[in-house]
């Protein structure tokens, strides 16, 4: 056996421990874990590499939805749809992508094998989702778009379930909290929003707070985990009880051959190099490559412009998973029609003085807050998916000139929903005035000056919304016009959910700059996942999942839950796939073999 790839190859040490399995994946998010649950059920051994100090990848800073038309959720309540219909929608939402050489088969496989993943979980092991009965796709101008069923979200997850190892589990984005409780996106959150103004809405986020105090009394730190937090930590728990073997601050540096055939790895920790030795199969998770310099100047415009991407994805994830597939025979697709997961992002002062990001996934859509360039002119309907709002400004953004925009809102607005990283009344805001974060105006002229906005613009622009806005209207943009964006508006804002006047002082604002969640070129893949070669044929022994996986909506985001459902669904089948092949070869290590020895 030898190595045939190193990400470090001035790095010549020899390994200096030594470990076995019947699979190695490189990668704890949602898809990583997925893969390695599912081995493991089969009876496989496996180790998860995961290179930060903890597990769950950009997947524990998601939302946890998962877009699976014909979910058994929906299936049970009699709302599961037809393929016909599911195909209809993504032809009309991806148009010509969806008939280049390939798609529909790829995206019939998906759909066809994605409930049959859902109901794996169901029913032998632990994992749980609610049914997104009230979550619509993304482009309701489509007359194939639904207005809710084909999404599910990870169900909350008690994270006292795991002991000690729950502090092994990655965080959301502390922003994206309240003070360290996740909050869900819909009747979770939209509870606290309208804890002033509705009993019920006020007991609810009473008994989650109370539950909180006594988390940080006997734990220290919330133990109610939501969203992508939840699914990562269930996964997590379920691979664990399977004997799956976490190894973490262990990147995956090389990859190992015998023959033709990816045989193991060698992993980096800070002690030394383990060489991992995988009898049937190595997997890739490692997440994308949204904070790769070299990738992002490649693919994406507005970094070769001058502005620099700010992703919300972890850290960690800066391509390694494409370029060790790369020196082996992968192929990065970069064909797609977007390299990346677009959103609008803020940049957040960190107390240690890096700036941390600020995904505006949701406050866009409220009433009483618009999106302008320097010009001070609207440039998007801002209910629209945040993918959709950054293709918008990429659109608008002159040659030479920076990319960004402000989100501009009045004193009810920010104590009523608060702005990007500011929480709402009666949290303050003093400290984010203080940090430049947030930036405020006693007239729309004197915000304007302290944004670098030209002030005529926006006085023009806020009147003009303004004069809609007292009817429920959006002539320019059409706000609130699908039943996504109504969803995310507010419902008990009349006549539109989506739109209200700009009028009482003091103004506020936020900059926002081009980011994303996730990239979507990566490796071109097979049925299963399997890695292909410039020929098309299958590197043997190697698989990619998640975002080191080519995108199979070819850059187009037709729903919420594009990104999670697909990784966990290819992870699915890689790993049923190559327990297949080793039920064809000989017998596996059990778990009980795994070892790990010091030479």
């Amino acid at each position: 056996m030898h190595a045939v790839s190193d990400l470090h190859p001035d790095d010549t040490r020899p390994a200096a421990e030594t470990a076995h399995c019947d699979v190695l994946v490189a990668g704890s998010g949602a898809a990583g874990l997925m893969a390695a649950l599912t081995a493991a059920h089969a009876g496989l051994s496996v180790i998860v590499a995961e290179k930060a100090a903890r597990i769950g990848g950009t997947s524990a800073r998601s939302g946890g939805w998962l877009w699976v038309p014909g979910n058994p959720q929906s299936r049970r309540a009699g709302h599961g749809g037809t393929s016909e219909e599911w195909h209809a929608y993504l032809r009309d939402v991806l148009g010509t992508l969806y008939h280049a050489p390939g798609v529909s088969d790829r995206l019939e496989r998906y759909l066809s094998q994605a409930p049959a993943m859902l109901d794996f979980l169901e029913q032998e092991t632990g994992v749980c989702f609610e049914p997104g009965s009230q979550s619509p796709d993304f482009h309701g101008e489509s007359p194939w778009a639904a207005t809710g069923w084909r999404s599910v979200v990870a169900s909350p997850f008690d994270g006292r379930q795991l002991g000690p190892f729950r502090h092994q589990i990655a965080d959301p984005i502390p922003e994206m909290t309240l003070l360290g409780l996740d909050l869900s996106p819909g009747r979770d959150l939209n509870a606290f929003l309208a804890a002033t103004r509705s009993l019920p809405a006020l007991i609810h986020s009473s008994r989650r707070l109370l539950r909180f105090g006594r988390d940080i009394v006997l734990h220290g730190r919330s133990t109610q985990y939501r969203n992508g937090h939840a699914l990562v930590a269930a996964l997590a728990a379920e691979c664990r009880k399977r004997g799956v073997r976490f190894m973490c601050s262990s990147p995956l540096r090389t990859l190992v051959r015998d023959g033709s055939r990816i045989a193991g790895g060698m992993l980096q920790p800070a002690s030394g190099t383990v060489a991992i030795t995988a009898r049937h199969a190595v997997i890739l998770a490692t997440g994308g490559f949204p904070h790769d310099p070299q990738r992002q100047g490649a693919l994406f415009a507005h970094v070769r412009a001058g502005t620099a991407h700010c992703s919300a994805a972890a850290p960690t994830c800066t391509g390694d998973g494409l370029t060790l597939g790369e020196t082996v025979g992968g192929i990065v697709d970069t064909s797609l029609a977007e390299p990346a997961a677009w959103a609008p992002v803020s940049r957040v002062p960190g107390r240690d003085g890096h700036m941390r990001p600020f995904p505006h996934l949701l406050e866009r859509a409220k009433p009483g807050v618009i999106a302008v360039t320097r010009d001070g002119r609207r440039f998007v309907n801002e209910a629209l998916p945040y993918h959709d709002v950054m293709r918008a400004l990429f659109a608008v953004t002159h040659p030479g000139a920076p990319c960004e925009a402000w989100l501009v809102c009045d004193h009810p607005f920010i104590a009523r929903y608060g702005l990007g990283a500011v929480k709402p009344f009666p949290f303050p805001r003093g400290g984010w005035l203080r940090n430049g974060y947030l930036k405020r105006g006693r007239t729309l002229d004197a915000l304007a000056c302290a944004c670098g906005i030209d002030a005529k613009g926006l006085v023009e622009t806020v009147e003009h919304y303004n004069d809609d806005a007292a009817y429920g209207r959006d002539t320019l943009f059409y706000r609130g016009s699908t039943p996504y964006q109504r969803a995310l508006g507010d419902a008990m804002h009349r006549p539109n959910p989506c739109v209200a006047p700009i009028r009482r002082a003091p103004f506020y604002a936020v900059r926002i700059v081009p980011g994303s969640l996730g990239t979507f070129a990566g490796l071109k893949t097979g049925p299963s996942a399997e890695v292909l070669d410039t020929d098309g044929r299958p590197v043997p022994g190697l698989y990619a999942v998640g975002n080191d996986m080519a995108g199979i909506m070819r850059g187009a985001y037709p729903s919420g839950g594009i990104t999670l459902g697909p990784a966990m669904t290819f992870g699915w089948l890689a790993a049923r796939r190559i327990a297949t092949l080793a039920d064809q070869t000989d017998t596996p290590l059990t778990t009980k073999e795994t070892r790990h020895e010091t030479l």
